[in-house]
C-alpha cells in the first residue's frame, strides 16, 4: 500500500476511511503504521463510546438509533461493530452493517464489522487501532461489543465512556452483581422499557446491585437508564446521562483515561503473542518511543531478536 498520511484519510472519504482500516491487517509490524497511528492518537477529534451487554440484549438496535441521533445533530460518527466469527471462514458471522441503517451517500457516517476470531473480551484485535482512526476523524465513534459474558472488558480498553445494556427479565443483573461487571459501565441502560413492570424491577436490581460496588470518594457513579430503541422511550435520559459523564471526565481526568487505556493496549499486545514471560521480558527492553503504538513495535521488535537468539541456540 502507498504510504498515506492522517490527513488524506480525513479528506478521502469513505474509501480512504477503508483503505487505511485494511492497512492495519497488511501493513501489521510495520514502523510506518505505527507512526500513523500515533498520529492518529495525538490528534484524537471525537468521543468514544462503548456499548455492550449479553447476547440479544438490544445493542445492535441500540446502536442504530443512536447513530441516526447523532446524524440528525449534525455530527460525525464512526462506528466498529464486533461480530461473532464465522468458524469456517474466521469472518464476521452476523454482519452488522446489514442491521444497521445508514444512507450510503452519507460520506459522515462510516460502519465497519470485525470478527472477533478466536479473541476473548469482546473485540477483535484489530479493533483499537480502527478506533485511534475513526477517534481521528469523526465527532462520534462507537464501539459495539461481541455478547459478553462474565469476565469480557475490553471494552473498557477503547472507550472514553461505557455503555452497559440490560435486558428485563432475564436475570443478567443478578450475573453481575456476582461476576463484578458493574466495576466496568459508566452509564447502565435497561432496554425494553415496553416490557413494564418487569423493566422496572430490572432497574432496580441494577441500582441495588451498585450499591455492593465499592467506590472512591469523589467517583462517577453509573446511572441507571430506562430505555427502549423500538419507541425512544428514554433516549433523551441516556443523552443525557452520556452527555453528563462526558462532562465529568473533562480534559485531565479523561487523558489519565486515555494515558491508561494506551499502557493497557502494549500490555496485552505482548501477553498475547509472548506470554506472561514476554511481559516480564518488555519491562527491561529500553524504548525511547513516546507513542503507544511506536513502542509496542520497539518492544515486540525486541522480544522478537531475543526469541530468535534463544531459538538458535
Amino acid at each position: 500500500m502507498k504510504p498515506f498520511t492522517l490527513e488524506a484519510v480525513r479528506a478521502g472519504g469513505k474509501r480512504a476511511i477503508a483503505q487505511a482500516l485494511a492497512a492495519i491487517e497488511t501493513m501489521a509490524g510495520q514502523a510506518e503504521l505505527a507512526a500513523f497511528l500515533d498520529q492518529a492518537c495525538r490528534e484524537a477529534r471525537g468521543a468514544t463510546l462503548g456499548l455492550t451487554g449479553p447476547p440479544g440484549v438490544g445493542k445492535s438496535t441500540l446502536t442504530n438509533v443512536l447513530v441516526q441521533r447523532w446524524r440528525a445533530r449534525g455530527e460525525t460518527v464512526g462506528v466498529v461493530a464486533v461480530d461473532p466469527s464465522s468458524r469456517r471462514t474466521g469472518g464476521a458471522l452476523l454482519g452488522d452493517r446489514a442491521r444497521i441503517s445508514t444512507d450510503p451517500a452519507d460520506r459522515n457516517v462510516f460502519v465497519r464489522s470485525m470478527a472477533a476470531r478466536d479473541r476473548l473480551g469482546g473485540l477483535s484485535d484489530q479493533t483499537v487501532a480502527a478506533m485511534v482512526v475513526m477517534r481521528a476523524v469523526f465527532d462520534r465513534v462507537l464501539i459495539e461489543s461481541v455478547g459478553i459474558g462474565q469476565s469480557e472488558a475490553d471494552v473498557g480498553m477503547v472507550a472514553d465512556t461505557v455503555v452497559l445494556c440490560i435486558q428485563p427479565g432475564s436475570g443478567d443483573s443478578l450475573q453481575f452483581m456476582k461476576a463484578g461487571v458493574m466495576e466496568l459501565p459508566d452509564v447502565i441502560a435497561v432496554t425494553k422499557a415496553d416490557m413494564g413492570d418487569a423493566a422496572r424491577r430490572a432497574k432496580a436490581d441494577v441500582e441495588g446491585a451498585l450499591t455492593l460496588v465499592a467506590q472512591d470518594p469523589g467517583a462517577w457513579v453509573a446511572p441507571v437508564v430506562l430505555i427502549s430503541s423500538a419507541t425512544g422511550d428514554g433516549m433523551d435520559g441516556l443523552d443525557a446521562a452520556i452527555e453528563s459523564h462526558r462532562r465529568w471526565l473533562g480534559t485531565e481526568r479523561l487523558a489519565m483515561r486515555r494515558r491508561a487505556q494506551e499502557a493497557q493496549w502494549i500490555e496485552e499486545v505482548v501477553r498475547s503473542r509472548f506470554g506472561t514471560a514476554g511481559l516480564d521480558a518488555a519491562r527491561a527492553v529500553p524504548v525511547t518511543a513516546t507513542g503507544p503504538f511506536a513502542r509496542e513495535h520497539a518492544v515486540t521488535t525486541a522480544l522478537n531478536r531475543l526469541l530468535t537468539r534463544s531459538e538458535r541456540h
